[in-house]
């Protein structure tokens, strides 16, 4: 009965989208339509269009999770290895608003043959990791580490594939995956930023393991891929490959009861389980059509979920409406929520999802100065952090490139943290950060470069965050343009 009503709910929910909720979200869809000339020849080919255009907004956390796989396999890569970066990443690493300012340690997991055992090691010392275990769909299963379930103590999480019916051996933290496949992203982190800092922290996270369970009583050796100088993407491709990723995901993966009535979409749009997706030339532009509209679509909704702000009269806010806050944290149980759109929006800048958003970590992202104008690249800004940032980790500042969400590319660095070695500090202990396409004079440390061709966004991280971050007794301001 709840997987009948949870259709149902979705029915309604993309009955309504496809007539769109409001007269403005129609507006913005008939004119992406008119902008790729689409016109449809007959009812038929209005249908295709529009269920394709709801097979992407539904699919991209599907298809962000399988460009992973697909740039994992080019990387002769494989399920149950761990993928890793040997030093701090740089703009190689084109995935969706990385974090190059820890160590990254993704095992990536896959339960076809039974369950898969991911053993994470205690802290030691000055040595931890922050991170969560999450299915295909990026929904975390439950955090890792000192802020997760094993409370820093490390442990043996056994990782069960779909439906496992059997009992969950003694000793291990089991882990139910909704899908086989899916992917942990643990960040090893730094203290000062140092050679032997990053040194130690590349050790310490390669102290990770993950095997079969049926191997548990000899495991073999964790097999780790440095990407460091590897070419590495998943940003969203708004074009048909992004349908022929979203055929190998649903080849590949259960369908789950949210999403029973997607089956009828995805069967007009070509994908169907166990047959081969093709599509001849006319189907291609359409779908085509679709997908660049729906791309429009969704990032003309992206400024909408800056409202409302975390510090009023700001730009800053956490890129997540509340409604795909509560369905992921909840992994999609709270009756009458399935946000659909608001979550496309999400993943189309971002990758991975935490269980429990504010105990290990915390993000503020804003895409527009204190007088409401995007960021510009060929212009120079201020950030002003006050004194003692309320963190038990770091903070850190990351710029991304507007239109891709990733690392701007060829830059020297992407960001500026707490432990970037050399950061000056203003006498009363606050930090000025800058951003542009050249450096103030004297203040090269505490810059970070933008390109003056193009827009950026900005994404402020908070490890570890205390109390006074949420009672916002601390509190950052709005990026000044500099004159």
């Amino acid at each position: 009965m709840k997987s009948k009503i949870l259709s149902l709910v979705v029915v309604v929910f993309l009955i309504s989208c496809t007539k769109s909720t409001t007269k403005n979200e129609t507006t913005n869809v008939s004119d992406s339509t008119s902008s790729s000339q689409f016109k449809p020849a007959s009812l038929d080919e209005q249908v295709l269009y529009n269920r394709a255009f709801e097979a992407v907004v539904w699919g991209i956390p599907a298809v962000n999770f399988e460009l992973l796989n697909e740039s994992l396999a080019k990387a002769k890569g494989n399920f149950n290895q761990i993928i890793y970066w040997s030093g701090l990443i740089n703009s190689k690493n084109q995935t969706l608003t990385p974090n190059p300012d820890v160590i990254y340690i993704n095992p990536l997991y896959d339960t076809r043959k039974g369950p898969v055992v991911l053993e994470i090691p205690a802290v030691d010392g000055a040595s931890s990791l922050t991170g969560s275990l999450d299915d295909g769909w990026q929904t975390a299963i439950e955090d890792i580490g000192p802020a997760g379930v094993d409370k820093g103590k490390g442990g043996k999480y056994i990782i069960l594939p779909p439906d496992y019916k059997d009992k969950v051996p003694s000793g291990y933290i089991p882990m139910p995956s909704s899908t086989y496949t899916g992917f942990a992203i643990l960040r090893s982190n730094l203290t000062d930023g140092s050679p032997n800092d990053i040194k130690r922290a590349v050790e310490y996270g390669k102290r990770v393991k993950i095997y079969p369970y049926s191997q548990s009583a000899n495991p073999p050796a964790t097999q780790f891929l440095d990407l460091l100088e590897v070419d590495f993407s998943n940003t969203i491709p708004y074009n048909f490959h992004f349908f022929e990723v979203l055929n190998e995901f649903v080849q590949r993966e259960p369908w789950l009861p949210r999403d029973l009535v997607m089956i009828d979409f995805l069967k007009s749009v070509g994908i169907e389980k166990g047959k081969p997706f093709e599509a001849d030339t006319r189907k291609k532009e359409i779908l085509e059509a679709a997908i660049k509209n729906a791309g429009k679509w969704i990032d003309s909704r992206y400024q909408a979920i800056f409202k409302p702000s975390f510090y009023n009269g700001t730009n800053w806010a956490l890129p997540a409406s509340p409604d795909v806050l509560k369905a992921l944290m909840s992994n999609y149980t709270i009756p009458n929520i399935y946000p659909v759109s608001d979550r496309a929006i999400s993943y189309s800048m971002a990758y991975f999802s935490s269980k429990h958003l504010g105990t290990g970590q915390y993000y503020l992202m804003s895409i527009k100065d204190d007088k409401g104008e995007e960021f510009d690249g060929s212009k120079l800004y201020q950030l002003h952090l006050p004194p003692k940032v309320p963190v038990k980790l770091y903070w850190s500042i990351t710029v991304y490139d507007r239109e891709t969400h990733a690392l701007i590319k060829n830059m020297k660095y992407s960001s500026r943290a707490s432990t970037s070695p050399g950061l000056q500090k203003n006498a009363d202990g606050s930090v000025d950060i800058y951003f542009g396409a050249k450096a103030p004079e004297g203040k090269e440390s505490n810059w970070v470069p933008t390109d003056p061709k193009g827009k950026f966004e900005l994404l402020a991280r908070f490890y570890g965050p205390e109390k006074a971050f949420f009672e916002k007794t601390w509190k950052m301001d709005d990026v000044t343009e500099v004159k």
